[in-house]
């Protein structure tokens, strides 16, 4: 697969992405974040959308969001609630007063959305779609700008690199089937939730699905071998990996395994797994 890179951003900067649309990049650097959480500032008609308010315990982060956007903010929506993503909301109400929106089943019980969306609900132009797999309360927004289709595609699919999908709220086979249904759609561009725009969007998305079944059948070709614990099947098939995400690659290897017992592929036995 190809990924994109960026410099790093400018801290607490309004950057420019598409006419009516600037991030604010959180100063939450790390193997899972690239340079930081993208706070997205969307005009609609209704307002300034906030989309992704960042991590709790980065007030600078918050005041950005306020110099920047200040009492035009209209809605604050949350992609899914991952801290990185959902940590900040109650800062920014306190200090905006505005509503939140999320999806209609939250993952965590520290964030009730004032505005509740399902598939397919709009919010200010904006369309909803559930896409569990990263996260199971994970929404995309997608909304025409400028004559193109814009896909806020958050941590589903990111420019830089793969989603970690970690069970219980990562399901493998619901990321399988929310990169499918992105791949009915003929979206311009998306916009994720870390990392840089991604245009011809979906030719990546086909790759993480091939790279997914691939990565399947390797879990398989192994299992075919014994009963081996998660580790041991990760150690095998992610041995020239960045120690630092080795966990998260574990963590990838048992939702895939979750996926194939579902499937009637693997069987768990304690903490060792076998062909079925």
């Amino acid at each position: 697969m190809s990924f994109l890179t960026e410099p790093e951003p400018e801290r607490g900067a309004n950057l420019p992405v598409m006419p009516g649309i600037s991030r604010i990049v959180a100063n939450n650097p790390g193997p899972m974040t690239y340079f930081g959480t993208n706070t997205y500032l969307i005009g609609t008609a209704e307002g300034l959308v906030v989309l992704d308010p960042g991590p709790e315990g980065h007030p600078e982060h918050v005041d950005a969001i306020m110099r920047h956007a200040g009492d035009r903010i209209a809605y604050i929506a949350v992609s899914h609630t991952h801290h990185d993503h959902v940590g900040a909301v109650p800062a920014l109400q306190e200090a905006s007063g505005a509503p939140t929106v999320g999806f209609q089943h939250s993952a965590i019980e520290a964030f009730d959305p004032d505005i509740k969306l399902g598939h397919g609900d709009s919010l200010a132009g904006m369309l909803a779609l559930h896409t569990p797999g990263h996260a199971s309360d994970h929404l995309c927004f997608a909304l025409p700008v400028a004559g193109e289709k814009v896909l806020f595609s958050a941590d589903h699919v990111m420019s830089w690199s793969t989603s970690i999908v970690s069970p219980p709220g990562g399901d493998m086979r619901d990321y399988f089937a929310s990169l499918n249904l992105l791949l009915q759609r003929d979206d311009d561009v998306y916009l994720p939730g870390h990392g840089p725009p991604l245009r011809d969007p979906r030719t990546l998305v086909r790759a993480m699905l091939t790279h997914r079944v691939i990565r399947e059948q390797a879990i398989a070709r192994k299992l075919g071998e014994g009963s081996f614990d998660t580790y041991t099947i990760m150690d095998a098939l992610y041995s020239q990996l960045n120690p630092r995400l080795r966990k998260a690659a574990e963590r990838n290897v048992l939702a895939h395994l979750l996926k194939m017992e579902a499937e009637g592929l693997a069987v768990r036995e304690g903490e060792l797994w076998r062909a079925a």
